[in-house]
């Protein structure tokens, strides 16, 4: 059974989860991303416990989540340009696939065996955690591989409710979609998965430039699966009008769309606030997953700013599961 623990009472929340981590075992982590499924990223024993739970297919890396800069370079080696960028976005939403330093510990499971890291540091109670284990934590999404990832301690707990598994709660998380990766590559970056960072954040830092096309088409860090974050009803994405019947993820206000044939609604952001939207995504399709809907029809959301993230992911939502 999964228990919660809230992180208000630091002393016995950390304590316990420490304990847990140094036994190899797994731990439900807030991020000010999405919840993550964090254990010992040197221990293969706790690495292959998070594959198993998910479900996660073995070609897929995880993340490796450090409290500073010197303990992504024990594990990670780090040029100019990928220096700059943590210099510059850490502790925060942003990912650097560097190449693995193999004295560094971190086991093969956590890098799918490639020559690459993702590695980032977290803002908040899972820096601290970090930081008081010694050690990076691999910490992908606590929810089971290709659904939708969880914002809340009770996502986890619904998620894993038939699994031994601690779960540290900090309330909704901030950001609520997942954390942008880049490959740092000749001193610029490849742009592997939109998120919470965006392109323009990142080149606003004069760090480097960014590139959007990738050289490589193989896996090289999470989310970049065909289909992910998926909800089990199917989607409609870019809906002029809501389906009879359907659940409706709606975005902005309605200028003349007509959500009448809805039988449930969700407004991502009635402002049209991409960043609020983002905050919600995972919640509100959570939310019309459990409505028994035939179909859930979501709205156009443009693709400025943190829209290219929340498209990205539901596209990816959206591809039919025989497709993936």
């Amino acid at each position: 059974m999964t228990e919660i623990l809230s992180l208000q009472d630091w002393k016995t929340a950390g304590r316990r989860a420490i304990e847990r981590l140094a036994a190899g075992r797994c731990v439900g982590l807030p991020t000010e991303t999405v919840y993550g499924l964090a254990g010992d990223a040197t221990n293969g024993d706790a690495v292959a416990e998070i594959f198993a739970m998910k479900g996660r297919p073995k070609f897929n890396p995880l993340i490796c989540h450090v409290c500073d800069l010197a303990m992504a370079e024990a594990i990670g080696a780090f040029d100019d340009a990928a220096r700059a960028l943590a210099n510059a976005l850490w502790p925060g939403p942003l990912t650097v696939v560097v190449p693995v330093r193999t004295e560094g510990g971190v086991h093969d499971l956590a890098t799918a065996g490639l020559d690459t890291v993702a590695i980032r540091c977290p803002q908040g109670p899972a820096r601290q955690l970090i930081t008081q284990f010694g050690r990076p934590l691999a910490a992908p999404s606590a929810n089971r591989s290709g659904k939708i990832s969880p914002t809340t301690a009770e996502h986890v707990a619904g998620e894993f409710a038939d699994t031994d598994l601690l779960i540290l709660d900090d309330g909704p998380c901030r950001a609520g979609i997942e954390s942008t990766i880049v490959k740092i590559v000749d001193g610029g970056c490849e742009l592997l998965r939109s998120g919470a960072v965006t392109v323009e954040e990142i080149e606003a830092t004069g760090a480097v430039a960014v590139r959007r096309e990738r050289t490589s088409g193989r896996i090289e860090a999470p989310g970049m699966l065909d289909r992910h974050y998926a909800p089990a009803t199917p989607l409609r994405l870019e809906a002029a009008a809501a389906e009879p019947g359907c659940g409706l993820l709606a975005f902005g206000p309605a200028d003349g769309r007509d959500r009448s044939a809805a039988v449930v609604s969700c407004n991502l952001s009635e402002a049209g606030d991409t960043r609020e939207a983002a905050t919600n995504l995972y919640g509100m399709l959570r939310e019309l997953d459990g409505a028994g809907c035939a179909s859930i029809c979501v709205e156009p959301i443009p693709a400025d700013g943190l829209g290219a993230a929340i498209n990205d992911r539901l596209a990816r939502a959206a591809t039919p599961a025989q497709a993936a």
